[in-house]
């Protein structure tokens, strides 16, 4: 009997020697993981620190200008919209020491309402800080791209940026044979004659046609509008040949004065600004959003596996 109770005495012991153990464990993994996460912050809010100061490249004495990249599709939710790249701009605008602005572009467009708002916004922050605002094109600088760039003062391309776009277009698929043949009958209930418009689902009709193009041809009259204003006195040719939404190379765009000459960053900055340097406000955005997602994905990942123990160890 004394045996036995000795045996489940130590049989205990040695249960809650194992289990202060594993909960000790599991304190040292925790406290390893956050002085990562600790580190990681430090080490990301030092390079965000350093990248705050202008990129030089010469004698800092010359100044710098304050350069903003906008690339890829502009819409919603993009890294090239409204409320991506406004923050942006303004601080870049509101920069005291920068000479200027430059919009280094690459981007064949996307929605005429973020194009508007974004060059609405550097008509305005231009009056407010009396800034002169330099574009130029990288690969691409079309349609809506365009659009944002005829707010700049002036406009440099590379002979070979397509350039130019000025125009609207809107695509659709039409399926309305195709739940037919399925055997599909679809059931549709609107409370405006004219709220199934456009179902791809029903045939096209003059009506549907006729909208269409008022729609369209609404959206390209305020775009011309903007580009005369925007390069008024620099456009080298008729309307009918500008505006029917075609594209030209940078060499070209040049020609009929939708740009006004070639050139890269470097050129533009000695040129228009008599500095080498560039302070990167695109830059330090994007890092700042990268290095916040990598820490949520590493913390999200930690605490997960913390759970995943935990479980197993009840």
């Amino acid at each position: 009997m004394q045996n036995s109770m000795n045996s489940e005495d130590i049989s205990t012991e040695l249960l809650r020697e194992l289990i202060k153990e594993k909960r000790s464990e599991r304190r040292w993994k925790n406290f390893r993981f956050f002085v990562i996460i600790a580190l990681i912050a430090a080490v990301g809010f030092f390079i965000f620190s350093t990248s705050n100061a202008p990129t030089m490249t010469d004698n800092e004495n010359k100044g710098y200008v304050a350069l903003v990249r906008l690339n890829g599709t502009i819409g919603p939710g993009e890294e090239f919209s409204a409320e991506a790249v406004l923050p942006v701009l303004k601080d870049a605008f509101s920069d005291k020491q920068a000479k200027g602005v430059i919009l280094d572009i690459n981007s064949g467009g996307g929605t005429p309402v973020q194009a508007s708002i974004i060059h609405d916004a550097i008509l305005e922050l231009k009056k407010k800080y009396h800034k002169k605002v330099i574009v130029v094109g990288e690969d691409m600088m079309a349609s809506g791209a365009y659009f944002v760039a005829v707010s700049a003062d002036k406009i440099y391309v590379n002979p070979n940026t397509i350039t130019g776009s000025i125009g609207v277009i809107m695509k659709e698929f039409g399926f309305p044979d195709l739940i037919k043949k399925l055997g599909i009958e679809r059931r549709v209930y609107a409370s405006g004659v004219n709220k199934d418009r456009l179902d791809p689902f029903l045939p096209q009709n003059p009506e549907d046609i006729a909208k269409i193009r008022q729609v369209t041809n609404e959206l390209h009259q305020n775009f011309i509008q903007i580009v005369e204003q925007g390069r008024e006195g620099k456009l080298h040719t008729q309307d009918k040949d500008l505006f029917t939404g075609d594209f030209w190379s940078g060499q070209t765009a040049v020609k009929l004065g939708l740009v006004d000459d070639l050139g890269n960053l470097s050129d533009v900055m000695h040129k228009e600004f008599q500095v080498s340097g560039y302070k990167d406000y695109s830059r330090d955005q994007s890092f700042v959003k990268n290095l916040i997602g990598q820490l949520g994905a590493s913390l999200d990942l930690g605490l997960r596996g913390d759970q995943f123990k935990a479980v197993e160890q009840i």
